[in-house]
């Protein structure tokens, strides 16, 4: 059996070949402040956290008379939550999101992982646990955690399109899907509903390249999957356009109807737009989560 410090070094060993993707989630977690976080909420705790005035219900042993002497109210003293929460993460590594439409945007993969790591180094900076769905790598703390999730999310899926994980669930953890979610949604509506039985709330981000939104192609044109197995030649691609986009707004409207069913929250992000203004998107939506 391994010790502490020998699973340390395999682990450094091992973030020695990610550089990139580390220092791009540092950079990009460094953009979003911890004052933020989603952890400062009243709750059960040791530490104050605000006064409020008193609400119906309150008992009168959570009054704070030296506060409320100092005004015509009285107040409650708040406490700061300062349970851990458990974060599980699922980001599609399939063949659909290694494709970029000019080599000035990132891959839809490589915005993903980003975006995700860069909310895991957050989180457990925060004093949370995270990890994957599934059973490979449960939520911990630590360092040593955020290096086994990027070398996870270096690991790609020959499959043309993700399948989240449905697995081993954590009863009213949160949760963040993150892919282009253009494959088939049975799998999705699963892990979703499984999900929601156990009191599980979280946050699907939708990453699609500009092109997918626009569908700039007229005149001859073959569309290829980028796993290869699904190839279509028409010569009119104009044609198809209205349909393709219509196709894409009902998918959208599924998703987004899912997420109200199961009380996760829905978002899209293009690959030309700020990585910060997802990471924000995503921080905020986590928080909303809790409440």
């Amino acid at each position: 059996m391994r010790t502490p410090a020998q699973l340390r070094h395999r682990a450094e060993e091992e973030a020695a070949k990610l550089p990139p993707l580390l220092a791009r989630a540092e950079q990009l977690a460094g953009t979003v402040l911890l004052g933020d976080h989603g952890r400062r909420r009243a709750g059960l705790g040791d530490d104050f956290w605000q006064y409020r005035p008193v609400q119906p219900g309150d008992p009168r042993r959570w009054i704070d008379w030296r506060r409320s002497a100092r005004s015509d109210d009285r107040f409650v003293r708040e406490r700061e939550w300062q349970i851990a929460q458990s974060v599980m993460l699922w980001v599609d590594q399939s063949a659909s999101m290694q494709f970029a439409s000019t080599k000035k945007l990132p891959m839809k993969g490589d915005r993903a992982r980003n975006l995700a790591l860069a909310t895991a180094i957050l989180l457990i900076r925060g004093g949370e646990r995270v990890g994957l769905t599934g059973t490979l790598l449960p939520p911990r703390r630590g360092q040593n955690q955020i290096l086994r999730l990027a070398e996870f999310f270096s690991e790609p899926d020959p499959a043309d399109f993700g399948v989240p994980e449905h697995r081993s669930m954590i009863p009213n953890a949160r949760a963040l899907f993150v892919s282009d979610f253009l494959g088939p949604v049975d799998q999705l509506k699963l892990a979703l509903t499984k999900a929601a039985d156990r009191g599980v709330r979280g946050v699907l981000l939708q990453v699609l390249d500009p092109v997918e939104e626009a569908f700039p192609f007229s005149g001859r044109t073959i569309f290829e999957s980028v796993g290869g197995s699904v190839a279509h030649e028409t010569l009119k691609a104009n044609d198809l356009r209205d349909r393709y986009l219509d196709r894409l707004a009902e998918r959208k409207d599924e998703l987004q109807s899912l997420c109200r069913v199961t009380g996760w929250q829905f978002n899209t992000h293009h690959t030309q737009a700020s990585a910060q203004s997802a990471l924000l998107w995503i921080w905020q939506a986590l928080d909303r989560g809790t409440t």
